[in-house]
């Protein structure tokens, strides 16, 4: 059996078409190939077509090397993507008071998805392992290892299979780009992606290219946000 790659969200597969449309409309002037572009970007010349042809949802690191390799602004054929470049353009570190560290448990999937149900401390018995963390996951927060591949990237942030993240289930905003575990109320399949809000639509979108968006529609919620991870191998 052979797995089929769902086709793109109409808004993400138009900003594929407006870059490989600008390509197009430039390519000889600039005297370029998908060739040129894959050097640019660290990547194969397959990887640059699936971009340009709707296969894979255009990320910030490729659209920045295209803006820059066809001399066009990036606003051209994403402003999704321009607004978050510039947003991280002018994110500056903030001076923190310092925090204690305080000690979460690092629980099952299952238990995630069932919940936290004690309101004064954690139920008996719900962790072997406890790890520690100076971020505020509120009187509930738990720590989860990262299962499967859909989000490690080649560029920062990357959550490689394995990494503990630590999960305020609790006193959250729903921020997009930000990173939530949500649950599917039907199946009870719990996932951790990026949330995305395009044209008033929700998106789980992971950091992996190989893998598609999942539309937060009423068959998921989102129950909880990561606000830390412990990146191993470093």
């Amino acid at each position: 059996m052979t797995n089929t790659k769902k086709p793109l969200p109409a808004n993400l597969f138009a900003e594929c078409k407006a870059a490989h449309d600008l390509f197009l409309s430039k390519k000889n002037a600039l005297k370029l190939n998908q060739r040129k572009i894959a050097d640019a970007a660290g990547m194969t010349p397959a990887s640059v077509n699936n971009y340009l042809k709707g296969v894979n949802a255009l990320n910030a690191k490729f659209a920045s090397v295209l803006a820059r390799v066809l001399e066009e602004p990036v606003e051209k054929f994403s402003p999704r993507l321009a607004a978050q470049i510039a947003e991280m353009a002018n994110v500056s570190p903030m001076i923190q008071p310092r925090r204690e560290a305080i000690e979460y448990p690092l629980i099952t999937w299952v238990d995630a998805g069932l919940g936290i149900e004690s309101t004064v401390s954690y139920p008996a018995g719900i962790s072997d392992e406890w790890l520690s963390s100076t971020e505020n996951a509120g009187p509930k927060g738990y720590w989860l290892r990262v299962k499967g591949k859909s989000m490690t990237s080649d560029t920062p942030p990357t959550f490689p299979e394995g990494t503990p993240i630590l999960i305020r289930p609790e006193g959250f905003d729903v921020i997009s780009g930000k990173f939530y575990v949500a649950r599917n109320v039907v199946s009870g399949e719990t996932t951790f992606k990026q949330y995305a809000l395009e044209a008033g639509v929700g998106y789980l979108v992971p950091l992996n290219p190989s893998y598609q968006p999942v539309v937060l529609d009423g068959s998921w919620e989102i129950i909880g946000r990561a606000i830390d991870a412990k990146i191993t191998g470093m």
